[in-house]
């Protein structure tokens, strides 16, 4: 393993990187050969404005392979940033358990500040955390609720099941395809 602190770093965050990050940075490295193979040619030969071209384009490709490098850094650095803030937050969330959004981030900023400047990532993050607790919040509830209902009614059609159990908690409507997975997954295991 390199001894460099900033070569192990950079090593990590370009495993961690999108595919297609990767395969981005192989086009500078072709041109970067093939330029040093038209250096050394233009160096044998002993011609002044094909090696001064040469050595331009030279630069020019490492420039290149460093502004992709620093590309790949910044996705790395703003993908992690939004990885952390988005787990704070959620702890954050379910130690508070308040219900509005704008308090929540109001709070957090007042806990966290060095999150100050990113008010309105956060805003949009707790809004999807939030949402995401409601979703699990209401899947337990219904989990819950037809357990119950289907010890009731073992014996009928799932389809029968599904009807009487929208019938009985109409508010559940709209997730009638999750419910009709969970009645059959109960079906099979009962028998």
């Amino acid at each position: 393993m390199p001894r460099s602190g900033r070569l192990r770093t950079y090593i990590k965050e370009f495993t961690e990187s999108p595919r297609l990050e990767k395969i981005s940075f192989i086009p500078p490295f072709l041109v970067l050969i093939v330029e040093i193979i038209l250096l050394e040619h233009a160096l044998s030969i002993n011609e002044g404005y094909i090696i001064a071209l040469t050595t331009i384009l030279l630069i020019l490709s490492v420039i290149e392979i460093l502004f992709v490098s620093q590309e790949i850094h910044g996705h790395y650095q703003s993908t992690n940033f939004d990885r952390i803030l988005t787990i704070r937050l959620d702890d954050f969330i379910i130690k508070r358990k308040k219900k509005n959004v704008k308090l929540l981030v109001e709070e957090f900023i007042e806990t966290h500040p060095n999150y100050r400047s990113h008010r309105k990532g956060i805003y949009h993050i707790a809004c999807q955390i939030m949402e995401t607790h409601k979703e699990e919040a209401i899947e337990t509830t219904i989990e819950d609720a037809l357990k119950i209902f289907f010890k009731k009614n073992k014996k009928k059609t799932v389809d029968d099941i599904l009807k009487g159990f929208i019938k009985k908690y109409p508010k559940y409507k709209k997730y009638s395809a999750e419910i009709y997975q969970k009645i059959c997954q109960l079906k099979e295991r009962s028998k």
